[in-house]
C-alpha cells in the first residue's frame, strides 16, 4: 500500500477542494492529533469559546460559503453541537461535523473511558438522526470512499453530515491511488419534460402569476437563475422570512416578505390573490406561513423543492429543482407587462430628538438607513428577527436568521463565520439580551481573529417574545452592563444607548471604527415591541393552552 497519505490528510484535502478554508471548534484530548494536522494544513483553525459557538459559526459559514466544518472532541464536545447540527439540518445548511473519539484499540473489553455515555456508539446514533449521512472512519481500506460519500451527501442535500475519527486512525495511511468521486444525480427526462409542459401551460393561461422565492435557491446557488427567470417573465417575486435577501430587495420586481397576516397587508393581498403561485425552494413552515395565517391555495400552486415537485395535486418524483428551473428558462413562457406592484418603502426617518428615549420602531428605522451593500444583517430569533423583516437588504444573501428552527444564540457566533467566509462584509448583529447572554462572549473569538462586527443588543430585560404570550419571572434575566464588555476583553468599543441622539453618535463612531467590534447596549422598555412581533405574539397567544388545528402545508384546515 502506498503510504503517502493519511486519513486526516485525505479529509483535509477534500474539505479544501470543496471550498472550506476555516474549521471551527474546541480541542480535546480525543481530537488533539487531528487539530494538530488541521493547524499544519492550509485550513485555518478558529477555536471558539464554546462548542455551541463553533457550531453556529460553522452553520453561518456554510450558508454563505457553500460548506462549513466544525471539529470537536467526543461526547462532551460532540453533544454540545447537537443543537446547532439540528438547526443546520432543519434549515438545510451543509455543515461537516468532525468528531474525535476513543481509539479502536482503547475500546477493547468496553473500558470505562472518560466522556463515554452508554456505549461507544452513543454519539454516532444521536448524529444519525441529525444528519443526512454519517461515518466512523475505522478501516483504512474504506476510509477515502466513506469520506467521499459523506461529503458528497452534504453538497447534494445541503444538510449536515457527521464524520467520527478515532484518535488512533488520524495518522493511519490510506491508498493514494484512490480518486475522489462526486456523485451527480440526473432528473428523469420524461418526468421533467411532463412537469415542464404542465407548468408552462398553467403559467401561460394565468392572469396574475407570482414567484415565492425560497431559501433553497440560496442553498443551491440558483439566485442568478431566479434573476434570469424574473427578467424573462417580468413576474413579481416575494421572499419568505427564512429566504429574506435571496435577491436584492432593491429589485424592481420585488414585492417584499410574504408571511401571511404577520407581514405587510399589501404583500399578503397581492400574493394570495394570485391565480398562479410558483413556489421555488420554499419551506412551508409555521413562521414562514405567519403561524398558519397564510392562505395559499394548492389548486393554484406549482411547488418546487430539491426533493419533489408538486403541480396542483400532481407530484413528480426524480425531478430536481435546478433542472426544472433551467427548463423554465428555456420554455416558451409568455412574458407579462410590468404592472405596478406593491414594493417595500424606501427607508425614511425623522431627525433624532435629543434626550428622547429609544423605541423599537425608531431603532429599526435608523438601522435600516445605516446598512449598505457591504453590510450583512444577522438577526437572532425574537424581536431582533421579526423587527428586521422590514429592513431593506441591498444585495443577495446579506441577511441571515434561523427563522425556522429559531435557536437563540445564533447571531453573535454567526457573525464570525460570515466575516471569515466573506471578508468584505461587515456584520450588523441584532440580538436580544437573553440570546446575547447565551453566546455573546464569542466576541472574544471575534477579537482574537481581528473581526469587527457591530453588535446591537436589544436590552429589554428579558425574553420579550414570550412576555405577551404568558409572562412570569421565568422571562426575567440578570442585568448585565453590556457596554463595558470591551473593558473585559481589552478591545473594541462599547456604547450605552438610551436616547435617539446617543444612538446617532454610537452609529457614527461604529461606522468609523473598523479595528475591532462595537457593542451598542440599546435600552428598551420591556413593553415596547416591533409591529411584526405584536402580530406574531397575538397569533401565538391564541394557540397557547389550546389544541392546535391540523393543517396541511398550504395552511388549510
Amino acid at each position: 500500500m502506498d503510504t503517502a497519505q493519511t486519513v486526516s490528510a485525505y479529509l483535509i484535502q477534500q474539505l479544501y477542494a470543496k471550498g472550506v478554508r476555516h474549521v471551527f471548534g474546541v480541542p480535546g484530548d480525543y481530537v488533539l492529533s487531528l487539530f494538530h494536522e488541521l493547524e499544519e494544513s492550509k485550513l485555518q483553525v478558529i477555536n471558539t469559546c464554546d462548542e455551541q459557538g463553533a457550531g453556529f459559526a460553522a452553520d453561518a459559514y456554510a450558508r454563505v460559503k457553500g460548506l462549513g466544518a466544525v471539529c470537536i472532541t467526543y461526547c462532551v464536545g460532540g453533544l454540545k453541537v447537537a443543537n446547532t447540527t439540528a438547526q443546520a439540518f432543519a434549515e438545510k445548511s451543509p455543515v461537516v461535523v468532525i468528531s474525535g473519539a476513543p481509539g479502536l484499540d482503547e475500546r477493547l473489553k468496553s473500558p470505562l473511558l472518560h466522556h463515554k455515555v452508554r456505549d461507544f456508539d452513543s454519539q454516532l446514533r444521536v448524529f444519525e438522526h441529525l444528519t443526512v449521512a454519517s461515518a466512523v472512519i475505522n478501516n483504512p481500506e474504506t476510509a477515502c470512499r466513506e469520506i467521499d460519500r459523506v461529503l458528497n451527501a452534504a453538497l447534494r442535500y445541503k444538510r449536515p453530515v457527521y464524520i467520527e475519527v478515532p484518535r488512533d486512525m488520524v495518522s493511519v495511511p490510506v491508498s493514494s491511488h484512490h480518486q475522489p468521486r462526486e456523485k451527480t444525480e440526473v432528473s428523469d427526462g420524461n418526468a421533467l419534460q411532463e412537469a415542464l409542459n404542465e407548468s408552462v401551460e398553467i403559467i401561460n393561461v394565468s392572469k396574475k402569476p407570482v414567484i415565492i422565492a425560497g431559501v433553497e435557491l440560496h442553498r443551491f446557488g440558483l439566485q442568478n437563475a431566479l434573476l434570469h427567470l424574473i427578467e424573462k417573465t417580468q413576474f413579481p417575486v416575494a421572499s419568505t422570512l427564512l429566504s429574506k435577501s435571496v435577491i436584492s430587495e432593491l429589485h424592481p420586481r420585488y414585492l417584499g416578505v410574504y408571511e401571511g397576516a404577520m407581514g405587510r397587508e399589501e404583500v399578503r393581498k397581492y400574493v394570495e390573490s394570485s391565480d398562479c403561485l410558483i413556489l421555488l425552494g420554499t419551506f412551508m413552515t409555521d413562521i414562514n406561513l405567519g403561524i398558519f395565517t397564510a392562505r395559499l391555495d394548492q389548486r393554484r400552486s406549482i411547488y418546487v423543492t430539491s426533493e419533489k415537485i408538486s403541480i396542483h395535486y400532481h407530484t413528480y418524483e426524480n425531478v430536481y429543482m435546478e433542472a426544472f428551473i433551467r427548463g423554465l428558462l428555456k420554455a416558451n413562457i409568455h412574458p407579462r407587462r410590468a404592472v405596478v406592484i406593491p414594493q417595500p418603502a424606501l427607508p425614511q426617518i425623522r431627525p433624532p430628538s435629543a434626550g428622547k428615549a429609544i423605541e423599537v420602531r425608531y431603532l429599526l428605522q435608523r438601522l435600516n438607513l445605516f446598512i449598505d451593500e457591504n453590510t450583512v444583517v444577522i438577526a437572532d430569533p425574537g424581536d431582533a428577527m421579526f423587527g428586521a423583516i422590514d429592513m431593506t437588504i441591498h444585495s443577495e444573501a446579506e441577511f441571515l436568521s434561523p427563522a425556522y428552527y429559531t435557536s437563540l444564540g445564533f447571531a453573535v457566533p454567526a457573525s464570525i463565520g460570515v466575516q471569515l467566509a466573506k471578508p468584505r462584509l461587515r456584520s450588523l448583529v441584532l440580538v436580544g439580551d437573553g440570546a446575547f447572554q447565551m453566546t455573546g462572549m464569542e466576541l472574544a473569538t471575534a477579537a482574537r481573529f481581528r473581526l469587527n462586527p457591530i453588535i446591537v443588543v436589544l436590552n429589554n430585560r428579558g425574553y420579550g417574545t414570550e412576555r405577551p404570550m404568558l409572562d412570569g419571572s421565568f422571562n426575567d434575566i440578570p442585568l448585565w452592563d453590556y457596554s463595558r464588555i470591551p473593558e473585559v476583553l481589552n478591545t473594541g468599543k462599547g456604547f450605552d444607548v438610551r436616547t435617539e441622539d446617543q444612538l446617532e453618535e454610537a452609529l457614527r463612531t461604529s461606522r468609523e471604527y473598523t479595528e475591532g467590534f462595537c457593542l451598542l447596549d440599546v435600552h428598551l422598555s420591556p413593553k415596547d415591541q416591533s409591529q411584526a412581533l405584536l402580530r406574531l405574539t397575538k397569533a401565538l397567544k391564541k394557540r397557547v393552552g389550546s389544541k392546535p388545528k391540523t393543517r396541511d402545508v398550504f395552511g388549510k384546515d
